[in-house]
């Protein structure tokens, strides 16, 4: 594409995929990801690439699993009630040091709950979800360009260090349109493919397996991918800081509550209250030290998600409890109004006095 065009979060997470070089999309239907899966059935066959809808969320990971191996990029999507049936596979997936893509279009739960936006699935995705211990790059964009620039990054990064990746998005994400330019990725960084499946004539066999029996060789594993981890969290992670170099109350906010957030960023700014946001793009790995760093300045903060309080926790961790963290959540797939934010940040203001 040379152009921008309209799409749906949804439709561009999929383009952005073929772009990026994936030929594999496994999936089952669920709201509100239908788009990928729609959208995929008819652009694979154009590029020669394949789609498959199915017979439900577990066969998809496991071919996803089985592509993986080959060294292939592919692609998988769900909502919360489907990543929950997924997150078998994606813990054999990383077991098994391999390469995937899932994205999380989230949904209101727990249990079916309902097809409106939510962002309660942040503990599922930043917890790694299923069995034993492991980790994915967990990503969190906050426009439709934002979708299919992480979508690109994705795949690289799922290259670099073996490892499953999940775009994590609320359910207006995926479903709102905005104009998006979407290039095919230009990579520079060559990859070892040298451990994948691809018949073993000339060489010694290539293994893909998470069931390790030997003495050590389980312990082994968890240390190469420990290593693997630590080096994720000291090159990877992103943040995107919005005015918050000298802020009184800085904002935290991930997605489309912090697109919301911004604006009231702005607004309490003319008012000549210094508010900022920090919205961080990797969940995990989270950006603590980043957010530390703000509360040498920072006096007080506010969590603002589509939740009972997940990304609090992270915010937590990262602060203690050496200043003030308030909250404002909405839960059952509930649209937070903009005035709610307004009025939970002239509360805080109220409260903090002579400091402002």
């Amino acid at each position: 594409m040379t152009e921008k065009i309209l799409l749906c979060g949804n439709e561009a997470i999929a383009e952005a995929a073929i772009q990026s070089g994936c030929r594999y999309y496994y999936g089952y239907p669920i709201t509100p990801q239908n788009e990928i899966s729609a959208y995929m059935s008819y652009r694979m066959p154009q590029v020669g690439g394949t789609f498959i809808q199915a017979e439900s969320e577990l066969a998809a990971i496991n071919m996803v699993y089985g592509t993986a191996t080959t060294g292939k990029r592919v692609l998988t999507s769900s909502s919360g009630p489907g990543i929950s049936l997924k997150q078998e596979g994606i813990s054999y997936l990383a077991g098994s040091e391999l390469p995937a893509v899932i994205v999380n279009v989230m949904r209101a739960g727990p249990g079916l709950g309902n097809i409106t936006p939510s962002q309660a699935d942040y503990f599922q995705a930043t917890r790694g979800g299923g069995h034993g211990d492991y980790r994915t790059i967990v990503l969190a964009p906050a426009s439709v360009q934002e979708s299919a620039d992480l979508t690109k990054r994705a795949f690289v990064l799922a290259d670099k260090y073996r490892i499953p990746v999940m775009l994590l998005l609320d359910g207006m994400q995926g479903q709102m349109r905005e104009p998006v330019l979407i290039e095919p990725l230009k990579e520079t960084e060559q990859f070892d493919k040298s451990w994948c499946l691809t018949g073993c004539k000339g060489r010694k066999p290539n293994i893909a397996r998470s069931l390790y029996l030997e003495d050590k060789a389980l312990p082994d594993l968890n240390e190469r991918l420990l290593k693997r981890y630590a080096e994720i969290e000291k090159r990877e992670i992103d943040v995107d800081q919005y005015k918050t170099g000298d802020a009184d109350i800085v904002i935290v906010a991930y997605g489309t509550p912090a697109r919301m957030c911004r604006s009231m960023v702005d607004l309490f700014r003319k008012k000549g209250v210094k508010v900022g946001l920090f919205r961080p793009i990797t969940l995990w790995p989270f950006p603590y030290d980043l957010l530390e760093k703000t509360s040498k300045h920072t006096q007080e903060y506010l969590v603002v998600e589509w939740s009972a309080g997940q990304l609090i926790e992270d915010v937590r961790l990262a602060l203690g409890k050496s200043k003030p963290i308030h909250f404002h959540g909405v839960l059952g797939g509930r649209l937070m109004k903009i005035n709610e934010v307004e009025s939970k940040l002239d509360s805080i203001i109220a409260n903090m006095g002579a400091h402002i």
